[in-house]
């Protein structure tokens, strides 16, 4: 029996973040998760003492779950943060995080991720009511526990998630661009990682100089060198703990990598 499918299973069937929590039991993330999460526990935690959390997985999977769900956790709290950056609930940056957990974990998972989201939502007014500063600070919080806890690897799939939800209306705007970077530097990472997520899918030649974080005036030694560090930094093997739908996110970002690497080899007439 493959342990890590039956676990994804039985999370989308049953309660998608539950049982076993990892790294986001404590700290700022665990306060969120406190009321974002625990009205979830409450009306359902009879099933999740059954057999969807019973012994049989439990001991064989206590880490990979936990992990795995403290980064999906992690994943909505940064995208509740991303999302209404510019003031507003866009239909298709929720569609697109719908659409994630539909995909991943199946039907009910959908309606407990976008009811986590808006227990974030709601958090974030309340704390913002008594401090407008006061939800950031905890987003900055949010990061450095994250950057404590998930490997390098991980983060960059973490922001990769983060820019195509903020990419998915079609722009993105002044006040998402700068909550993606400050989200970035949270989490110990950096702007131009920002740029090049942002850019990922593009066709032109600009496009494809963003995503391998140089500039057009770069040796072609250095385009080399670029594409073998992003290559190496953004395997997908990496990721693969996380789970096979993490891995295969991972895989599709590792093709635009590729074809930016393509892109500009072609236009230099590199080999």
């Amino acid at each position: 029996m493959n342990i890590k499918k039956t676990s994804e299973r039985t999370m989308g069937a049953g309660k998608w973040i539950g049982g076993i929590i990892g790294f986001m039991a404590g700290g700022p993330l665990g306060a969120l998760a406190g009321f974002a999460v625990g009205s979830l526990f409450d009306l359902d935690r009879p099933a999740a003492q059954g057999s969807y959390y019973g012994d049989e997985y439990q001991t064989a999977n206590d880490t990979y779950r936990g992990q795995r769900n403290s980064f999906l956790f992690s994943m909505l709290v940064m995208a509740s943060y991303i999302i209404k950056a510019d003031g507003r609930i866009m239909h298709s940056e929720m569609e697109y995080v719908r659409n994630f957990l539909r995909t991943n974990f199946g039907e009910a998972a959908v309606s407990e991720g976008r009811q986590i989201l808006l227990n974030l939502f709601e958090q974030q007014k309340r704390m913002d009511s008594q401090d407008p500063m006061a939800f950031k600070n905890t987003i900055h919080d949010c990061g450095q526990q994250i950057a404590a806890n998930l490997s390098y690897e991980e983060r960059l799939q973490l922001l990769a998630f983060l820019a195509n939800i903020a990419k998915s209306d079609g722009h993105v705007c002044t006040a998402e661009l700068e909550a993606l970077k400050e989200v970035a530097i949270y989490m110990g990472l950096s702007a131009k990682e920002v740029e090049s997520m942002l850019n990922m899918g593009g066709t032109s030649l600009e496009e494809a100089y963003k995503v391998l974080e140089i500039d057009p005036s770069a040796s072609n030694d250095e385009v080399r060198a670029a594409y073998r560090r992003l290559a190496l930094k953004h395997h997908p093997d990496r990721v693969a703990t996380l789970g096979e739908d993490i891995k295969k996110a991972a895989e599709e970002k590792f093709q635009s990598i590729n074809n930016a690497k393509e892109l500009i080899y072609k236009a230099r007439g590199m080999k």
